[in-house]
């Protein structure tokens, strides 16, 4: 190391030649680096999707899930297979192994499906499989609006939709509200009866006459001719002129017995935004892209096309994250300015302007060293990096302040800039290695944190292992070749020469203010080394004590002030789309008076969304985009004010959440009950349900047990319909010209992009339930109603069926009220659980949090004891001793019982997430402090100084740095710890900021336990040493006296 020291110093204009290039490239990433709020994350989870129009639940299960469960089930790397069966859908959830490449888990996963499509009905749509990305969620809605005919708003969307997919940045626009095109042929039944046709002549007539058919070529001798007999259709008129009855010379057209339309699907949900129909396009980006500028790019493509649209259309851009990000990034980057001048200061006060300066350059140039890696590396800058880039504010600087420190005692005490520094980088070189190698090595285990909750986490220790080992650099090389160019003198004056001169010659009396009182004091305690120790630890054991009656608990992941907001409409009974929307419509009017609510965008639909944590009565979804955060209440607050405004409205249960940014986990309480058997598990869900119920702790409780309804039956007796020439097949095509329509096949107009289906229907005066027995068939003439041969009975209705694996699963979720810490309810609801055993076959687990905290509290255990491993390493190496290794360590002990005490002066409950990664994350910082002092004291013992004469002089020595370097780190946190935002530029300081609610469990946790291990440190530390050595040097004394006589 002296070596490349050396070189340094004798090659100091091309040290600064390379430093500059380093902060030039460092500033072109910071503008270049894509910026988000939240971290891509690639979610290990693939989504299998299945149509079948009309299909039961039961159905599907039974005909579509078995044989794609029995190829999928065998997947490498497969964690959990969960398959909902509903009407008209199969959708299968596939979860993997963290550590599993999902790209190739993609292609086996479509190998699989391609291998079970061969079981499937042929009326099956082609099955869909596709990732699940956290990117994949809108990053902005664009909402279009107005007064004006549907198909012109479908027309203006579609059109937007392929314009703004064509945006590089933009992956998908994914269009809500919209209906898919059809051309339907709505048939008069007295018009058909009179003229005897029957249905299935009709669809094969459709059938037989829309098709292309290559006749081949004729080749006469004098040339060659393709023969084609066009007859796809082109239009709807096409299928109106076509005969569908002769009778001599009589013909019966389409166009004599119905009328032709194009028209739209059945609406399935209806969308408005505040309050006027709307159609909303969901912009996601792609994975890596710069969030600000794609939206920036859709925001102008949109007023751009605003020109050519029809009066009355109004758009609107709803939940823009590029606004949320920007303000985020501002907050944050407030608190790394504040933080650094902060430091500054500090450091200003203690070593003058001119070091100053030179230990300031540590932060802006490993700050955008650090950037240019990741930049390099293809991450992106986000609301994790920079929270990262302020934790480690304060630890960038320590090296440079220990070697500035003490050139700047060499140059009062007469040494060359030059050789002060020179000294200063060789003698401290060690000792600062050391230090970050320790720091590094505790952030190192978190890098391999696996599962969702990992890779959001994983940017804190890429980016202060990137940042520590440019601040190492900057210690060792950069601020000594410019100290060698431009050092001078700190502020030492005479009396602080002369204290520093009586540190190292040990005249104590000499010293005075705070080092003469800190040496008095230690000069107590190292005469009794053992009280102090046992003093410390009874202190320690009193603030465990303290937090576990007068703490606020264990949480998993922080809860923080959200802009997005959903209120859920739940209602139960056989209800139309428009008797939902009715009950909607009656919550969202009592929301439009509410000024803290920017936008509504209201959703009703007749089945809820497939993603797994809504409820299976939900009818409607309100979200709501809040006003600045500065202009209003929290969001749970608004929230309550909500549920009041409506808990006088009849038939419906109204349940608030706010949206959970990061690794979302969903309600806090989720129990999963599986097993084999149907009956069983209802029997259980039911018992479980009444009795949280009646748990006054618990809000916003579902399960999903199918709801109570009917639905209706037509049983076909087959003998008598084939006496009549029918089948189960002719009763339902019949059955399907009454609901959705009979689909006769597909053509492909010349102003669409899709081919449409051709769908027979009656009209919608005789779509109704008695229009089914009137149905007839045709026999010999005569038409036959088909309420002959069947039997119409109403059963209760069938709710989707989901597995897990090969077992029915239900879900059991909850809220908790407000003060109710969710952790300590989980547990209390787990042991009534198992004072009660279940029915045999029958399973029970929490899912959401309580799975994600039982994994990371197992990977943050395994990673501190590995952290701990490796310091012990590098200590024992460094020190070659076993005995001094562990007294570093020491310090992590005594940092624990400040973690606690600062969370019960914050308020703040315990963590699992933040304060678990606080801790590991100070147990890196808090030995730095032993490291320097332990060295140190090594250095005099070795020049022959007594144990007590070398503890009190090490203590002398090294107290100003060691206080210099916890409180830069402890203030560079401050910020945090008080959730404060502080604008130098605009002039504003701001409060419970969003942005800084996510850290403060983590900022806490650091500056909490670094200033108590620092100052028992300091005073333990001495003691510790002395006791070990003062015995060792008895011993050698009698061995010596032993000898001598």
């Amino acid at each position: 190391m002296n070596a490349i020291i050396d070189a340094a110093l004798s090659r100091i204009r091309t040290v600064i030649l390379l430093f500059c290039l380093a902060i030039i490239v460092g500033l072109s990433s910071l503008n270049s680096i894509p910026k988000e709020s939240t971290p891509d994350i690639s979610i290990p989870l693939a989504y299998v999707s299945i149509r079948h129009e009309g299909i039961s639940p039961e159905d599907a299960d039974r005909i579509l899930y078995q044989p794609m469960h029995k190829e999928l089930k065998s997947l490498d790397g497969l964690k959990e297979i969960t398959s909902t069966a509903s009407e008209g859908h199969l959708s299968i959830q596939l979860e993997f192994q963290s550590d599993i490449d999902i790209d190739e888990a993609l292609v086996d996963v479509r190998e699989a499906v391609d291998a079970a499509k061969g079981e499937l009905p042929s009326a099956t749509d082609e099955p869909k499989v596709k990732e699940i990305n956290l990117s994949l969620f809108p990053v902005m809605v664009v909402g279009l609006a107005g007064n004006v005919d549907e198909r012109v708003l479908f027309a203006v969307a579609k059109d937007l939709q392929e314009k703004i997919e064509s945006i590089k940045g933009v992956l998908e626009a994914k269009i809500q509200g919209d209906r898919e095109e059809v051309a339907e042929i709505i048939i008069d039944p007295a018009k058909l009866d009179s003229y005897n046709i029957d249905h299935g002549a009709l669809f094969s007539l459709i059938n037989n006459n829309n098709q292309l058919v290559a006749a081949g070529n004729l080749d006469t001798g004098t040339g060659r001719f393709a023969v084609k007999v066009p007859g796809l259709i082109e239009d709807t008129q096409d299928i109106l002129s076509m005969p569908v009855k002769v009778d001599g010379d009589k013909v019966v057209r389409f166009a004599d017995i119905a009328y032709g339309q194009r028209t739209y699907k059945d609406a399935k949900s209806r969308a408005r935004i505040n309050g006027k129909p709307a159609l909303a396009l969901e912009i996601s980006k792609r994975l890596g892209s710069n969030i600000i500028e794609t939206l920036a790019e859709v925001k102008a493509l949109v007023n751009k096309e605003k020109a050519n649209w029809p009066d009355g259309i109004e758009v609107t851009f709803n939940q823009d994250q590029s606004k949320e990000i920007k303000r985020t990034l501002a907050d944050l980057f407030n608190n790394v300015l504040f933080a650094t001048v902060l430091v500054m200061i500090i450091i200003v006060a203690s070593l003058g302007a001119r070091s100053s300066l030179l230990v300031g350059l540590a932060i802006p140039g490993s700050f955008l060293m650090g950037i240019m890696v990741l930049n390099f590396m293809g991450f992106t800058l986000n609301m994790v990096v920079l929270f990262a880039l302020i934790l480690s504010v304060g630890m960038l600087v320590d090296g440079a302040i220990v070697v500035t420190e003490y050139a700047d005692r060499r140059m009062a005490e007469g040494h060359s800039n030059r050789a002060a520094f020179a000294e200063a980088s060789k003698r401290m070189a060690w000792p600062i290695i050391a230090s970050t190698a320790t720091t590094l090595a505790v952030f190192l285990p978190l890098m391999f944190w696996p599962d969702t909750m990992g890779d959001f986490m994983s940017f804190i220790p890429l980016t202060v292992m990137i940042t520590l080992t440019a601040s190492l650099l900057m210690a060792l090389i950069v601020i000594p070749a410019l100290g060698a160019w431009l050092g001078k003198p700190g502020a030492i004056d005479d009396k602080a020469l002369q204290t520093m001169q009586a540190a190292e010659q040990g005249n104590f009396e000499g010293l005075s203010g705070l080092t003469g009182r800190y040496v008095a004091l230690l000069s107590t305690l190292i005469k009794s080394p053992l009280k102090t120790l046992m003093g410390v630890f009874a202190i320690m054991i009193a603030t465990v004590f303290l937090y576990g009656s007068l703490g606020k608990g264990v949480e998993f992941f922080p809860a923080v002030d959200a802009e997005i907001a959903l209120v859920d409409v739940r209602a139960r009974g056989n209800l139309s789309l428009q008797e939902r929307d009715a009950l909607v419509r009656q919550v969202e009017k009592r929301l439009y008076d509410m000024t803290e609510i920017k936008t509504l965008y209201t959703t009703s639909f007749i089945a809820p969304p497939s993603d797994g944590k809504s409820a299976v009565d939900l009818v409607g979804r309100i979200q709501l985009e809040l006003v600045d955060w500065q202009q209003r209440r929290l969001a749970v607050e608004i929230l309550e004010d909500i549920r009041v405004r409506t808990q006088d409205i009849a038939g419906i249960i109204i349940e608030t959440k706010v949206k959970e940014d990061g690794p979302a986990q969903g309600a806090p309480i989720q129990l999963e009950i599986s097993g084999p058997h149907n009956e069983t598990l209802l029997a259980v869900v039911a018992e479980i349900r009444r009795q949280l119920d009646q748990d006054p702790e618990l809000r916003d409780i579902k399960d999903s047990r199918p709801l109570e309804g009917i639905e209706w039956e037509l049983d076909v007796d087959r003998e008598a319909a084939s006496r009549l020439g029918a089948s189960v097949s002719s009763v339902g095509s019949l059955v399907k010209m009454v609901t959705s329509g009979l689909n006769l096949g597909s053509y492909r107009p010349d102003d669409a992009d899709d081919e449409l289906d051709i769908r027979l229907r009656y009209p919608t005066a005789d779509r109704t339930l008695d229009q089914i027995d009137d149905l007839r068939v045709s026999y010999q003439g005569q038409l036959v109603p088909i309420s002959s041969f069947t039997t119409k009975t109403a059963h209760q209705k069938s709710g989707n069926i989901v597995r897990s694996g090969s077992n029915l699963r239900y879900m059991i979720d909850a809220e908790v009220q407000a003060g109710v810490n969710d952790v300590a309810k989980r547990l209390q609801i787990q042991a009534v659980l198992d004072q009660n055993p279940l029915p045999p076959g029958v399973q029970y687990r929490f899912k959401g949090n309580a799975e994600e905290m039982e994994r990371t509290g197992s990977f943050l255990s395994s990673a501190f004891l590995l952290a701990i491993f490796m310091m012990v390493a590098i200590l024992v190496t460094q020190f070659n001793s076993l005995y001094r290794a562990g007294l570093v360590l020491s310090a992590i002990v005594l940092s624990f019982a400040g973690v606690f005490m600062g969370l019960m002066i914050r308020g703040e409950p315990f963590g699992i997430v933040m304060s678990g990664v606080g801790m590991i994350a100070l147990a890196g910082v808090v030995v730095n402090n032993n490291i320097v002092l332990i060295d140190t004291y090594a250095q005099l013992r070795k020049q022959g100084m007594a144990a007590a004469d070398a503890a009190l002089r090490t203590g002398a020595q090294r107290l100003r740095p060691v206080l210099l370097t916890t409180v830069t780190t402890v203030c560079g946190l401050i910020p945090m710890v008080y959730q404060l935002n502080i604008d130098l530029i605009g002039r504003e300081i701001l409060v419970d900021a969003p942005s800084s609610q996510w850290w403060t469990q983590l900022s806490t946790a650091i500056a909490g336990g670094l200033t108590f291990a620092t100052v028992l440190t300091l005073l333990l530390t001495p003691c510790l040493l002395v006791l070990v050595d003062q015995r060792k040097d008895r011993r050698q004394a009698q061995a010596l006296a032993q000898n001598t006589l």
